[in-house]
């Protein structure tokens, strides 16, 4: 069986077709209110290209408002969202500029999965090859392409959307959910499909409450809460990792390392917990200060446990961004 790299799992479009693919998501101070609710309340953030981005929050956060305001599905009372500086409704060929998943039952039923990739290629102009090139892509077999979406599983629909979506080669991709209904192989073809863009340079924007799967796929995370931003940046710069310190001399270490910029906090009678140090630092302290330590270990929170935090109370989980912006890169 040969051997898949990045640069074969990508859709070639003719020398003609090539798009700039280095189109950024822009969400600036986006607000929405159906009656007295706002759902969407000044929202801002930059999803960058060559990134997969997660977007995430608690049920009822704003996320699908957002994405349907980026899509052009609801208009936004202040703000805007744009694609490469351009609102959806005004791009000059959506089709091939973004691939959405957002409802896995959009399908008619007595249709087969090919028929429907089919048409929607005759639509936009796209070349009738592709169609078995995505099908190819999301893993969903000649036998099932051919059924009626009728008789499709939750997880089938969702593979059909993800090759609807690629079927035009977009370099912006916007999937609401799509890992839902997946199976743990249809989760690692669309892990691997996500990446393959992203490393392509292609933005790639996802929702999703698969915390677990998230924090294997994305470079970058979006968190809102009660429709407002509550964390924007890189998984690596938001995990804030923390040293867990245990020692006879709790209160003379705590001194020592909140004097020279640690924030310490005392988890029990012989523990700390340190953030803003490295073990490194923290060892050759409790060394120079004649502190004998039982166990100095490097502790980074998961998603879930960030995540929390983060939700718990929206306005005290980083009150610093309010009303800033904020660059996802």
């Amino acid at each position: 069986m040969a051997t898949r790299t990045l640069e074969t799992e990508r859709i070639h479009p003719q020398p003609s077709q090539r798009r700039d693919r280095s189109l950024a998501l822009e969400i600036d101070s986006l607000t929405k209110s159906y009656g007295d609710t706002t759902v969407v309340d000044g929202l801002t953030f930059t999803v960058q290209p060559g990134r997969v981005t997660g977007f995430l929050g608690p049920n009822g956060s704003g996320k699908s408002t957002t994405m349907k305001m980026l899509l052009g599905l609801a208009s936004a009372d202040k703000g805007q969202a744009t694609i490469g500086g351009i609102p959806y409704r005004n791009l000059p060929d959506p089709a091939r500029t973004l691939g959405v998943v957002l409802e896995p039952n959009a399908f008619h039923p007595g249709r087969s999965g090919r028929n429907h990739l089919r048409i929607q290629a005759e639509a936009t102009g796209i070349p009738a090859s592709q169609v078995d090139e995505v099908l190819r892509l999301v893993d969903l077999s000649p036998e099932a392409a051919n059924r009626r979406v009728g008789t499709y599983s939750l997880g089938m629909k969702q593979r059909l959307s993800l090759a609807l979506a690629l079927l035009g080669d977009p370099p912006v991709l916007v999937l609401d959910e799509p890992g839902n209904g997946l199976d743990p192989r249809g989760i690692r073809t669309l892990r691997d499909n996500l990446a393959t863009r992203a490393a392509n340079g292609d933005t790639v924007f996802v929702s999703s409450h698969l915390l677990s799967e998230v924090e294997l796929l994305a470079d970058d995370l979006v968190v809102i809460n009660e429709g407002r931003l509550v964390a924007a940046g890189s998984i690596s710069e938001l995990r804030n990792p923390t040293a867990l310190v245990r020692t006879t001399a709790p209160e003379e270490l705590a001194i020592a390392l909140e004097r020279i910029g640690g924030k310490v906090k005392r988890q029990d009678a012989g523990t700390l917990v340190v953030e803003g140090l490295s073990t490194e630092v923290i060892g050759e302290h409790a060394y120079r200060e004649g502190v004998v330590l039982h166990e100095l270990s490097l502790h980074e929170g998961s998603l879930e446990e960030m995540f929390m935090a983060w939700t718990g109370d929206a306005a005290s989980a980083n009150p610093s961004i309010s009303g800033k912006k904020e660059v996802v890169s």
